[in-house]
């Protein structure tokens, strides 16, 4: 059930963008990209104090907006959400450590 919220969600926003971005915040933040990385920033954040307050109701709130916000970003860019999906799913049996060296990452 909450896959199919996320790709009900997705199908709504997508179809919002290209309505017209003063009918729709949808449509506003993808025609103006700085605009939806601010925003992601500032979700990001409002989510890092929200945990770090231990404050669950505020975490489940910020979590919302950043992952409407994500999606935003998976629309702007032509992402199918099948195609995270799929991400996620190759990387279920590594271990995080042994992902990251694979990347080169520290």
């Amino acid at each position: 059930m909450n896959e199919q919220i996320i790709k009900d969600l997705f199908t709504i926003l997508k179809q919002r963008k290209n309505t017209n971005e003063k009918q729709s915040y949808t449509s506003l933040l993808i025609k103006n990209p700085e605009l939806l990385a601010k925003k992601i920033g500032e979700e990001s954040s409002e989510l890092i104090i929200d945990f770090i307050k231990n404050n669950k109701q505020g975490a489940i709130k910020e979590s919302a907006d950043l992952i409407y916000h994500i999606l935003v970003v998976w629309i702007s860019l032509g992402i199918n959400p099948d195609e995270i999906w799929n991400e996620l799913s190759s990387r279920k049996l590594k271990s995080g450590i042994e992902e990251k060296k694979n990347r080169g990452v520290k």
